[in-house]
């Protein structure tokens, strides 16, 4: 993507939550015939429910304060309480520039935001897999309540357990101070996901007590989900607390470099007025403040001598992250090899086959999808991003695909490259390593609903798979946004989530009625399509990514490729 491009993009990905209706899964809340359940964690009792044969405990804490002169600080040690504590309704989750969760009955963000979420089918101390999610909505937005991710259908039908957490987000997570204000704040570009840590230690130390087990835990995310997810499998204080992991739609092959980091930094400070000296004020900054600046932020670095000398940086371009500081995040999760601490650990990784019809309705950008959009118009449309290689691009996806309309091409392109080239690179660079296996997927389960505005079909699109996966397409529940009304969506979805809740406990997936998935290596380069049938194609896409290497696109510089 070139610069011109990214920057016309800067705002799109913050959108990521805001465009997706909210599914209209019934209400969780609390009733005079529920059951309540108890659980005795280490700080002391919590109160949940069982409700249809699961049990819920939500808005349990995980660590402790971060506001006042913890702010940008790791939180306090979590206090034990006495009696026992209702975990019935959502903790608050991270203070972000829109309340983009997509939950119901949620408070407002605040600061103290470390809490989770637990689904299982049983507080019984049988070992199940755990399934440990990472929410999407860049680094920016989003909860672990949603209601697509939520995980009742996991537990009721497949017999894990679901753990999904709030965390700081944005300039309250990824903030880098440590070269301005000392030890004391080590980590600080890397706070949003020390959070996430520190709950995978809080399921080491608690999970038997919900029936799962502490030694088999999952890791998973969509979106930035897949980016923190990506993050976290290159992480040394993460390694200890989770077994195997899933990267959806979400390649983060590489994070914000520290030098870029320190200029965000200086930035922020410049735009409080404050110097770099007097550090300690943005510690009484009002939040709403801190929010006004972080807009500003990824438009402030596309101006910057740093982004002019060094080209965009960052999963969402120019905009908080994960930092490469050489400790938190030793160096870039997935470029140039994967991450050697995790060489043991089964890895999943995908994307949706249209990913970009999100981005288009999110962005308002629906030309190409009329029916009266011409070759001639795409080659236009594409050359400000490609130059002289549209004509190449176009060539060949004509050749490959001669019953593709500019429209398709459009849709298979630019999700391709927003999602597929990383994901593959990701693929890859784990089979490179000869250590545990990586299974790559397309999701492919085409729904009929039709992006606003246009005739044209979402397909597969940016973020369909959260339903799918959660086993929340089932008969009796309304489709999500995205899903439309085919009753094959109910079939596509219980092989997803057999598939992946099979390798939560396995570390290989498997569902009944899908073929054997073998795993990703660099001869057949095996990609599982998952539909309503499933089935396996060896070296998917290969003209088109003989293209895509021929011309240097991003993701493709693996020691296979050079």
């Amino acid at each position: 993507m070139h610069i011109s491009t990214r920057r016309k993009f800067l705002g799109q990905l913050s959108l990521i939550s805001a465009a997706i209706a909210l599914p209209k899964f019934a209400s969780s809340s609390v009733l005079a015939e529920d059951d309540f359940v108890i659980a005795e964690v280490s700080e002391g009792k919590l109160r949940g429910i069982r409700k249809d044969g699961v049990c819920l405990f939500k808005g349990v804490p995980y660590a402790g304060t971060l506001s006042g002169d913890r702010r940008f600080k790791r939180p306090a040690p979590l206090e034990p309480w006495t009696g026992v504590s209702d975990a019935l309704q959502l903790g608050a989750p991270s203070i972000q520039p829109q309340f983009q969760s997509r939950a119901v009955n949620e408070p407002k963000p605040v600061e103290d935001c470390l809490f989770l979420n637990v689904w299982t089918p049983a507080n019984d101390n049988k070992k199940r897999p755990v399934m440990f999610y990472n929410h999407g909505g860049g680094f920016s937005n989003g909860s672990g309540g949603a209601l697509d991710q939520d995980g009742s259908n996991l537990a009721r039908f497949f017999n894990v357990v679901v753990v999904e957490t709030n965390h700081r987000l944005g300039l309250m997570g990824f903030l880098y101070l440590e070269h301005i204000a000392g030890p004391e704040y080590a980590g600080s570009g890397n706070n949003g996901l020390l959070d996430i840590v520190d709950g995978l230690k809080w399921v080491k130390r608690n999970i038997e007590a919900f029936g799962g087990d502490p030694d088999n835990v999952m890791i998973w995310g969509e979106s930035g989900g897949g980016a923190k997810t990506s993050c976290l499998y290159a992480m040394p204080t993460a390694a200890p607390y989770f077994n195997k992991a899933s990267i959806e739609s979400g390649p983060g092959l590489r994070m914000l470099p520290k030098e870029a980091a320190i200029e965000m930094t200086k930035l922020v400070f410049s735009e409080l007025n404050i110097e770099l000296k007097d550090w300690k004020k943005i510690l009484d900054v009002p939040v709403k403040d801190l929010i006004d600046v972080q807009n500003k932020v990824p438009s402030l670095m596309a101006d910057s001598d740093y982004i002019h000398q060094h080209g965009v940086v960052g999963f969402v371009p120019n905009n908080f992250a994960p930092v490469v500081d050489g400790v938190a995040l030793p160096h870039d999760p997935f470029d140039p090899f994967a991450p050697k601490i995790s060489k043991d650990k089964p890895l999943m990784t995908g994307w949706n086959e249209d990913e970009w019809a999100f981005f288009a309705m999110a962005s308002h950008d629906t030309g190409a999808l009329k029916n009266d959009f011409t070759f001639e118009a795409l080659q236009a449309k594409f050359e400000p991003e490609f130059g002289a290689d549209t004509q190449k691009i176009i060539a060949t996806y004509r050749q490959t695909r001669p019953n593709a309309s500019a429209s398709d091409i459009w849709m298979a392109v630019k999700s391709i490259n927003m999602m597929g080239l990383g994901t593959i690179a990701i693929a890859e660079r784990k089979a490179e390593q000869h250590g545990a296996p990586v299974y790559l997927y397309n999701f492919g389960y085409k729904s009929e609903a039709k992006i606003p505005g246009t005739d044209y079909p979402f397909g597969t699109p940016h973020a369909m798979d959260i339903t799918f996966k959660f086993n929340n397409e089932v008969p009796g529940t309304p489709a999500g946004f995205f899903s439309g009304n085919k009753p094959g969506r109910f079939t596509a979805s219980h092989h997803m989530a057999e598939l992946w809740t099979t390798f939560a406990r396995t570390g290989k997936p498997a569902a009944k009625d899908v073929p054997e998935w073998p795993a990703y290596n660099l001869t057949d380069r095996p990609t599982m399509r998952i539909d309503t049938t499933c089935e396996v194609i060896n070296d998917r896409y290969k003209e088109e990514l003989a293209m895509w290497r021929s011309i240097g696109r991003v993701g493709y510089h693996s020691l296979n490729s050079r």
